[in-house]
This record gives C-alpha cells, structure tokens and sequence, in this order.
C-alpha cells in the first residue's frame, strides 16, 4: 500500500521504518528536520521501565510497556546506529523521610504488576553495595527491577532518520501539516497547498494533531542534563520524592540526565527555578559527586495526552490517528507500531491490547 506518515516522532519513525521493511510504499512529513527539532521524541528520558512505572500507570500502558520491552533489543539490531541502549534495570530508593512514600510505591506495583520475585528483588545495604555501591553510602535498602531498560532518544530519532533517507524513503521535513483528513496529507506551500493521496494514513503528530482531536491536553515535563565526573552510577535510579518520582537516567560521558517534572500546562517557556531546584537537589541527596558538576543544559516540551492519559489508536476511516502516549513513548512505541501495523493490513483484525483502538463513526 501507498501509505502517508504526518509526523515524524518515535511512533512515525518506527512506523515509517517497519512498513517500509514488509513492503508498503512509506512517505514521511514532519515540520522538523531529520536530526534534530522540537519533537516531544527529543525531550525524553528513553525509559524502559513499565515495572518500576507500574505504581502510576494505567493497565494498558503497563501491558504496551511490557510487551515493548521484549520487543526493543530486536529493533535495536534492526537500527542501524548506536543509541545506547542499556539493560541494567532500575533502582528505586528513598530517604528515611519518605519511606511511606517507598512502601506506598511498593503496595501499589505489587498489585497492580504483580511481578515475580525475580522481577522485582529487595535488596538489603550490603546487597545494593555489590550492585551499586555509590548508592549505599546514603541507603540502606532499594528495589530493584533487573529487566528494565533504557536507550538515548536523542540517539534513536536521527538514526531512524538517517536509516529511512538511505532506504529513500520520501521524507519532507520543515512541512507545515494543515489537515489530514480522509485518506490525505495536506502541506502548506509558499504559493498554495499540496494534497497527498494515499491508501491508509498515519497521523502521530501529537499535539500537533489537536485539529482532528480537540480533547487532547498538555503536560509539561522538564530535565536537565549534568555531567558529573566524580558520580559513578550505572543504572537508573528513581527516588522517591514528595512530588514526582525523581529519575536520574546514566548516559556516556560522565552525563546523568535528571528529571521527572510533570506539570499540567502548557507552557513551553524555559526551566522554572523551582523545577531546577528540586531535581539538582534530589540528585545531590542520591550522590555527593553531583555537587560538583556541570549542568550542560536543561530541556522543556510539552507532551499529549488524552483525558484517561492513556494511548489510542483512532480509525477514522482510512486514516489512523495515534495519540495520547503522554510521558511513556519510548516505553510503549514498539508494541502500539506493531498493533497498529497488524490493522493496517488487516481490517478485522481484533488486537489483545483491550481499549488501544478506537473507532471514530
């Protein structure tokens, strides 16, 4: 089939990519370039982590983020570059005065995952110190997900892209969307706009996509960047905190990316000092070392999300509107491609994944 991608964020990439590879004729469009941009796929943490995130999360993000964490180490190989993608689990911790913080958190992804103990292992200091011993020095127990993952977004967006330029898949970047509607992709020209006909179209242009889905809202989200010589940390660390769940992402380089900030606006504005606070305090309570680093930059967007804050995939006719992926992109995007793949090529298809389609009349 003939089909049209409006937006090129994870879900359009990954999209564009894997129909490319069975076959269908893929075109991309995106309002940023192939490197770089203001996508919501840039700002992200790259977490692979539906345990760990199971305390908050609705059921359906938890069984897309399971079910895409089977599927990353396969894409990964499929992609052809480095985007640092680790497999060293997650590490979840508290201070003394947030302990019933870090039971809640623990009441809460027990009944809701319901993992094994395989998946989810309390560790006791001495047990932390033989895993991560940086972080034993200021706790004395942890919980800890060895199956979780992590990869670099900032490394996974322009390799996709470079890969579909030199599969020559047709990508118009710095396109102006102004419609998709029915089976077509309309660009804003300088002169006049184009319409582009295609059998099935894709939309996953986020917030951008609030002309054909005025329900969708934005949450800000915030983080900062830091190099830090004198921390060793090798896995993900999430701290408890009154707030949000403090995450703390290692990245090469001697750089930790920090955040977790979710603030119901829409604000696109630089960093709060607020925000910057919180999060370089709460790194500093997980390890001394991050007082003598460097904050290389900070990063604000503002991701989509439906009222329930979890993902849909919209059939209106010929086109499907994917949206809602809220702050778990990465973590369910595998997973709701290859859902949305399977109805693309199958209109009877039934997915197992109960309320991810919905159609519109």
């Amino acid at each position: 089939m003939k089909i049209g991608i409006a937006g090129a964020g994870i879900i359009g990439r990954l999209s564009a990519l894997l129909l490319h590879q069975r076959g269908h004729q893929v075109t991309l469009f995106d309002r940023d370039g192939i490197d770089n941009g203001s996508a919501c796929s840039y700002t992200a943490a790259g977490m692979l982590t539906p345990i760990s995130e199971a305390d908050v999360n609705e059921p359906l993000v938890y069984q897309l983020g399971v079910e895409s964490l089977k599927r990353w180490p396969a894409l990964v190989k499929n992609i052809n570059g480095e985007v640092f993608y680790h497999t060293g689990g997650s590490i979840v911790v508290a201070h003394r005065q947030d302990q019933a913080d870090y039971h809640r958190f623990l009441q809460a992804v027990n009944h809701n995952a319901k993992p094994t103990r395989d998946q989810l292992q309390m560790l006791n200091q001495q047990q932390l110190a033989e895993l991560e011993p940086a972080l034993a020095e200021r706790f004395h127990q942890a919980a800890y997900t060895p199956d979780e993952a992590w990869l670099c977004p900032c490394c996974v967006m322009p390799t996709l892209g470079e890969q579909l330029v030199a599969s020559r898949v047709p990508f118009y970047t710095h396109s102006e969307i102004t419609a998709v509607e029915d089976n077509t992709i309309t660009i804003k020209g300088r002169a006049r706009s184009t319409d582009h006909v295609f059998d099935k179209v894709i939309d996953s242009r986020g917030l951008g996509g609030r002309d054909a889905l005025p329900q969708l809202r934005g949450v800000r989200g915030e983080i900062i960047w830091v190099r830090a010589p004198d921390v060793d940390i090798n896995r993900l660390v999430r701290l408890m905190h009154p707030r949000y769940r403090i995450y703390i992402v290692p990245r090469r380089d001697d750089l930790y990316l920090i955040g977790a900030t979710q603030i119901e606006s829409e604000d696109y504005s630089e960093i709060s000092v607020r925000s910057s606070l919180e999060l370089l305090s709460a790194a500093y309570s997980v390890h001394p070392g991050f007082a003598e680093g460097r904050v290389i930059k900070s990063d604000v967007n503002v991701r989509p999300a439906l009222p329930d804050n979890q993902p849909k995939i919209f059939v209106d006719g010929d086109v499907f509107r994917v949206n809602g992926l809220f702050r778990h992109g990465y973590l369910m995007a595998p997973a709701i491609v290859d859902e949305l793949i399977e109805r693309i090529e199958n209109e009877d298809y039934q997915s197992p994944f109960e309320n991810l389609f919905r159609d519109i009349e």
